[in-house]
């Protein structure tokens, strides 16, 4: 049985996810809090498995809190969020720079499709075993060996994500300069419907155009492409980006698998893939394709993975050339595209 902590300021609503939680078995709640004080407070005592957290909370704010339990006594975090769009979305996202993992619409009550997703991502996340303590050191930690030019005509970057993937993607965006002069396609499993939020909060905190990607446009340089919602990028022909049904036993929708089979087609030694934190074993099979074919490729370290699955099979398979901290994966890009690195 995984035991959980609520934080919720609106006692209705927390009588309700409470009540709501405690309908599945595997689930105990061991508190339920109305302040972010609190929330901490509680955390710090109980050691939970998992901690649903309200972004909007008295005394301490639901970001406030997180970024201080992650401090302290990491755990799993779901933020909830009152809509998956404008500026609640956004601020969702900024909880992910505090140290949350994923985030969830807000129940409104009832039996319907947000309440059964809740609970799905509350069991998901309470079986993340590793999570990182937040907070870095001021100097990111030296690498072993100076990273070797691979690739002199890289045409794109691939990178894949899935839990604790939009604080980490957009660290490596804010590394790169916004005059690199490749396009960059990128697959982020997410909540379904904060997707188009992601794409806004990432063109306002990087140096590029974010966009969700539209089926058959150009790719063009200096251009974010973030895939959408239930549908499949790939890199269609004449450069252009293709949007496509799942195949039947594809687990995820989007997948990063099938994002870098795509670009280790088309593009094969003119391409970079990264695999950034997340749960499970997707783009482990499509990095090593990929490298195969000539890529550049790069996986997140441990130490840096909020949750070390996706890049932990990826380096299993030695699919990725580097294995590197966060804070050098952009000079890893840089040094295979621009030529002056």
């Amino acid at each position: 049985m995984w035991r959980a902590v609520v934080a919720e300021g609106v006692p209705a609503s927390r009588e309700y996810i409470v009540r709501l939680l405690r309908q599945d078995p595997d689930l105990e709640v061991v508190a339920a809090v109305g302040d972010g004080l609190e929330a901490v407070k509680q955390v710090q005592r109980l050691k939970p498995q998992v901690i649903l957290m309200d972004i909007d909370l008295p005394r301490l704010d639901g970001i406030a809190a997180t970024r201080e339990i992650m401090r302290t006594a990491p755990a799993p975090i779901v933020m909830m969020s009152a809509s998956e769009t404008g500026d609640d979305a956004k601020r969702a996202f900024a909880a992910t720079q505090a140290g949350a993992l994923t985030f969830v619409v807000k129940p409104a009550g009832g039996a319907g499709e947000q309440e059964r997703k809740l609970l799905e991502m509350v069991k998901a996340m309470a079986e993340v075993k590793v999570v990182r303590r937040w907070g870095r050191p001021e100097e990111p930690p030296r690498l072993a060996a100076p990273l070797a030019r691979i690739a002199r005509d890289v045409r794109v970057i691939a990178i894949g994500a899935s839990t604790g993937g939009p604080h980490a993607l957009m660290e490596v965006l804010q590394q790169l300069p916004a005059d690199l002069g490749i396009p960059l396609l990128v697959v982020q499993h997410i909540t379904p419907g904060f997707a188009r939020g992601l794409a806004e909060w990432l063109d306002d905190a990087t140096p590029f155009v974010v966009k969700l990607a539209e089926d058959g446009e150009r790719i063009v340089s200096g251009t974010v492409y973030l895939a959408p919602d239930g549908v499949q990028m790939v890199v269609a022909a004449g450069n252009r980006i293709g949007l496509v049904p799942p195949y039947a036993d594809q687990p995820f929708c989007p997948s990063v698998d099938r994002l870098f089979d795509s670009v280790a087609a088309a593009y094969g030694p003119a391409a970079v893939g990264v695999i950034l934190t997340g749960m499970g074993r997707d783009g482990a099979q499509g990095l090593k394709r990929l490298r195969e074919a000539g890529g550049v490729t790069i996986a997140q370290d441990e130490a840096t993975s909020a949750v070390f699955g996706m890049p932990k099979e990826a380096i299993r398979l030695n699919a990725a050339r580097y294995v590197l901290p966060i804070e050098h994966i952009g000079a890893a890009i840089r040094r295979n595209v621009l030529p002056q690195y």
